[in-house]
């Protein structure tokens, strides 16, 4: 049987997940399933995995089961069944019995590889972790210390870890970081205007969306078949949306700071206000720390704006006027990055799409490229609607690139070299 490498995505109520197998010494790794664990806590889980060309080898959505798991101290066990389910005992299907039918599932496939370590999307690496990092007691006692940091990300990454450990304690298992790509930004990007004291907390800009924006910068290297890329930014859009300045592949600013609510609108969540107005809602409407969360993660961006939607397709597609003031605020908001983005690279030589909102909405990138065009970008319509790699036109003094990104690959890559390479 061959090998391979999990790669989990873990958040609150779902597990996505990638498998690779490993290939010979010099070689990318292989791209085998991917997949995702939905409505875990509830009484009906789905699991879903398809292989690397998209064709379905398992969906499943079952109706509520009887008795299927029993518990016996720590420990839970499947009784008789080929797909996760909950219990009706009262039991809640957690991530510890979502991951134990996942690894039950791989192993029953005799096609697909073995499974010897597993990397895991880590939000937040606090001021500390510069790269990724084996799992120990130790390491896992640090990341807990930054949950203040992503109270709404890092727990449920964490979650996931400790439950793949309970159910397979001698895997090796690696962290990947969504902000160690940003930790080499110059200490004036990174800065807020505060009194040393809350510097010293770790109250500082940050960044995320890194395994991102690492996976863009060796893609467009490739592409330009050069490292030295110039000055690059990058603009991940999706649900959750950033952009990101880069200097030959470096890190030099992003929108995202001390969170991930900072910078462009996104899906549901508001991204930059004025402090002041959380100053009125807290003293005019009486919002706590709760109503706040509530409102500028789950309540905001293109859905409070549009009151139709989270989903720039169905935006696009609407009729209605403030979907169109969705997507005009959006790509506004994108294009006044763009220039400050510039400003601090000081020009602009390359602009790159990526993300699901980047690399498929063709009339993003209209907007933006038409609302950027004193920056030198000239868009070629034909090759931005054929959704081809470079999308300017011949005459564009910025070149502008979409690009598919891999964070999961990112992450099998680092559990590669930190597990099998050392």
């Amino acid at each position: 049987m061959s090998k391979g490498l999990l790669v989990i995505n873990a958040g609150s109520s779902s597990i996505k997940f990638s498998v690779f197998a490993l290939t010979a010494a010099g070689s990318d790794l292989a791209p085998v399933c991917r997949g995702v664990l939905e409505s875990i806590g509830e009484e009906s889980p789905r699991f879903k995995v398809s292989d690397h060309a998209g064709t379905v080898l398992a969906e499943v959505r079952p109706a509520p089961p009887s008795g299927q798991y029993r518990k016996a101290g720590a420990d839970y066990r499947r009784r008789a069944t080929d797909a996760p389910s909950a219990s009706s005992d009262g039991e809640v299907y957690d991530h510890e019995m979502a991951l134990r039918d996942l690894l039950d599932w791989l192993d029953k496939k005799p096609e697909l590889p073995e499974i010897v370590a597993a990397g895991h999307r880590v939000v937040h690496g606090g001021k500390e972790f510069s790269d990724p990092q084996r799992l120990t007691p130790e390491i896992m006692a640090r990341l807990e210390t930054f949950i203040p940091l992503a109270p709404l990300h890092q727990p449920h990454n964490l979650a996931g870890i400790r439950a793949l450990t309970a159910v397979r304690p001698d895997l090796p298992q690696v962290a990947c970081f969504d902000t160690a790509f940003h930790f080499g930004q110059p200490e004036l990007a990174r800065v807020f205007a505060l009194p040393k004291i809350y510097r010293q907390e770790g109250v500082q800009r940050y960044g995320f969306h890194g395994l991102s924006y690492e996976y863009i910068a060796g893609a467009l290297a490739e592409e330009m078949e050069t490292s030295a890329t110039g000055r690059v930014v990058v603009a991940h859009l999706g649900n959750g949306a950033s952009m990101c300045a880069m200097q030959d592949g470096n890190s030099m600013a992003s929108t995202m700071g001390f969170t991930a609510v900072e910078g462009l609108p996104m899906g549901t969540r508001s991204g930059s206000l004025d402090p002041g107005v959380l100053l009125y809602l807290l003293e005019r409407h009486g919002m706590g720390v709760r109503d706040l969360n509530n409102l500028l993660y789950k309540q905001s961006g293109l859905l409070g704006l549009s009151g139709v939607s989270n989903d720039m397709r169905e935006l696009l597609a609407s009729a209605d006027p403030n979907a169109k003031l969705a997507v005009d605020y959006f790509t506004y908001r994108i294009a006044r990055e763009l220039g400050s983005l510039a400003a601090a690279l000081g020009g602009l030589d390359a602009l790159v799409f990526t993300g699901g909102i980047g690399e498929n909405a063709t009339a993003v990138r209209e907007q933006v490229c038409a609302r950027s065009g004193w920056l030198g970008i000239e868009l070629d319509e034909v090759a931005n609607a054929g959704r081809r790699s470079r999308i300017s036109a011949p005459a564009s003094r910025v070149a502008v690139w979409v690009l598919p990104t891999n964070e999961e690959l990112v992450i099998a890559r680092h559990t590669r070299q930190l597990v099998l390479e050392h």
